[in-house]
Formats: C-alpha cells, sequence, structure tokens
C-alpha cells in the first residue's frame, strides 16, 4: 500500500502503531484490531517504533510504557518535542495517578491501564480514530480577534504565532471553541471529546487544560481562552477586539 494514496477520496485502512514486547498480548491485541479491518504495525522497542513512525504514514500509536530500551514515555515527548501530532494512547500497568498524569502531561493522548478489556480497547480506539475522521472531513474554520482555529489544517493561531498542539489538545479547544461562552463540567468534556465516560478520570481533562493553557500563553499576547469556572467547569472566552 502506497501511503501517499492515503488522502486520495478512497477509503484506505487506518495504519495504527502498536509498541508491545509482551508477545501474547500484543498477538491478541492485533487479532482485534485486524478484525476491524485496521492495517497493524508491530514494534517491540522504541528503536523500532521510530524506525516505523519515520517509514509509514499512522493514524494511531498503541504504546507500552516499560519496554527493552527504554520508556514508552520517552518515545512520546520526542513526537511532542518533534511538534508530530499523532494522536498516542498509552497502554501501561502503571496504574498511579502520578502514573497517569506523567504519561498526559508527556502528551499522550490516552492512558489505558493493564489489565484491561479487550471490548473497552477496541472502543477507545474506534472514538480516537472516529474523531480523527471527523476532523479531516470537516473544513470550518473560527475566527475570533486574533485567534484562528482551522479544523481542516487542524492549526490554530494565535496573534500571528502558530501554535504546536497535540490532537486531543486541538479537539479539546475546537469543542470549547465551537460553544463559545457556555460552561462544561469535566465529565461532559470527556463525553464530548473523549468520546465516552469513564468515571475517576477528571483529571485527564484538567491537565490537558493546562497543557493547552501552558502553550496559548507562549504565544504574543498571552491570551486567555480557555478560563475556569469554579466549582463547575470550563469555558471558551473569546478575546476582546
Amino acid at each position: 500500500m502506497n501511503d501517499s494514496n492515503k488522502h486520495n477520496g478512497h477509503q484506505i485502512k487506518p495504519h495504527i502503531l502498536l509498541v508491545e514486547d509482551e508477545q501474547d498480548l500484543a498477538k491478541l491485541i492485533m487479532l482485534n484490531l485486524t478484525a476491524l479491518n485496521y492495517e497493524v504495525f508491530h514494534a517491540t522497542t522504541l528503536s523500532q517504533a521510530m524506525q516505523i513512525i519515520d517509514t509509514k504514514t499512522l493514524d494511531l500509536i498503541l504504546m507500552d510504557r516499560m519496554l527493552p530500551d527504554g520508556d514508552g514515555i520517552m518515545l512520546c515527548q520526542q513526537l511532542r518535542e518533534a511538534e508530530k501530532s499523532l494522536p498516542v494512547m498509552m497502554l501501561t500497568a502503571k496504574d498511579s495517578e502520578a502514573d497517569i498524569v506523567l504519561g498526559l502531561e508527556a502528551g499522550a493522548d490516552d492512558y489505558l491501564v493493564k489489565p484491561f478489556s479487550v471490548l473497552e480497547l477496541r472502543a477507545r480506539v474506534k472514538a480516537m480514530l472516529r474523531r480523527s475522521k471527523v476532523q479531516q472531513v470537516q473544513t470550518e474554520q473560527l475566527d475570533f480577534h486574533g485567534v484562528s482555529i482551522n479544523s481542516s489544517t487542524r492549526e490554530v493561531v494565535a496573534n500571528n504565532s502558530t501554535l504546536e498542539l497535540t490532537a486531543r489538545e486541538f479537539d479539546l479547544l475546537l469543542f470549547l471553541a465551537k460553544h463559545p461562552l457556555q460552561v462544561f463540567s469535566r465529565m461532559q468534556l470527556l463525553e464530548a471529546v473523549w468520546g465516552y465516560n469513564y468515571d475517576g478520570y477528571e483529571h485527564t481533562v484538567n491537565s490537558h487544560i493546562n497543557r493547552l493553557r501552558s502553550k496559548l500563553a507562549r504565544s504574543p499576547g498571552h491570551p486567555e481562552l480557555v478560563k475556569t469556572v469554579w466549582g463547575v467547569g470550563y469555558k471558551f472566552s473569546p478575546p476582546e477586539a
């Protein structure tokens, strides 16, 4: 399959990279993903994963943390430092809140704790790919005073400065911007942006909001677009003229 044909109008299988060194688990995941008509590439080390990332057009990465040549978080950080917005889902036995926050702060878009249900994995993968597909076909551009959000190119320009956002950060900002001044709770944002409801992970929203604000603050003018409504949630506050 020629990756250059990915956007030529034909339906092409989503390309997923699985980075997992547990062979039995990897086989189970690959079996379930190929059953969903996905093209799955498999790597057992960080170095193998980087080779595939450099040579293939991917739609999603599923990545273990504890790998033979390092922590999957290292690869996630490298992707974000290289300004790659490729969605990443962590698959790991590290289940403490600190570990989950660390993964999200490193740029992961989702975090699934082992052992997990294969049905839940399939649901999360489909939700992430569905959001990505919806964003690709949209051509809407939201323009505010000094801020432009293009859902087709997935670019955000604030005061003439292009922001480098992860896929989930962009989805979160776009959703809020489509409903200016409307306040959403963390659970509502989980359902709307992540695609499903999973209790106990509201801190995921907090982490992404903090990262999003940090990136927005680096642009000239420091637009405070995402505001906290204490005791309720968050809202998008368009900049004034």
